[in-house]
């Protein structure tokens, strides 16, 4: 029965340790809530990552186990990646000049860098889950490159994508060394 694959650079639960111990808590956030129930019907799934820096081991086995009780499925990210892919690139560069902010967005190559390497990393994931006659929504800037990249592996599949922030002008875009590769993503 085909199914909605919903990606986002987070899930709607947040994991957290407290005392050792593995925390699952579910998201306040406008995406989450509004998409609770289409990822929860039948066998949707939600794909994302889960917040938190875990090394290789048993912890990721359990958070997978969890999440996919509850129709998710995690995308570890290392410390690496957060600092340039998320925190670097969707957050210093991508977000101020689709704010109108271009004073504060910062241009390193290592930023883009690991912003395609992640996106990369969000699609070998993705693409273990699709199968003939599903819907893939992608969702918001950490993900630009994403659309490409599965339509490149699944030509007939249906991709939906909905940006969460504001879509800048043409001037402020041509500003992105990149805006050529992002347009071509989405």
């Amino acid at each position: 029965m085909p199914k909605t694959i919903i990606v986002s650079n987070r899930l709607p639960v947040k994991v957290t340790k407290e005392n050792g111990n593995l925390q699952f808590k579910g998201s306040a956030g406008g995406l989450a809530t509004g998409l609770g129930s289409i990822y929860k019907e039948g066998n949707n799934l939600w794909i994302g990552w889960p917040g938190l820096l875990i090394n290789q081991g048993i912890e990721r086995i359990n958070i997978t186990e969890k999440l996919k009780d509850e129709n998710m499925h995690p995308v570890f990210l290392n410390q690496e990646e957060i600092k340039n892919y998320y925190e670097g690139f969707s957050n210093e560069t991508l977000w101020p000049i689709f704010h109108y902010f271009s004073q504060y967005s910062v241009y390193k190559e290592i930023y883009w860098e690991s912003y395609v390497k992640v996106n990369q990393k969000f699609c070998e994931e993705v693409i273990n889950f699709i199968e003939p006659g599903d819907t893939l929504w992608i969702h918001d800037y950490q993900l630009l490159l994403l659309p490409e990249m599965v339509r490149n592996k699944f030509s007939e599949l249906s991709i939906g994508f909905f940006l969460h922030i504001p879509f800048p002008c043409y001037e402020m875009f041509r500003l992105l060394p990149w805006r050529s590769e992002l347009l071509t993503g989405m």
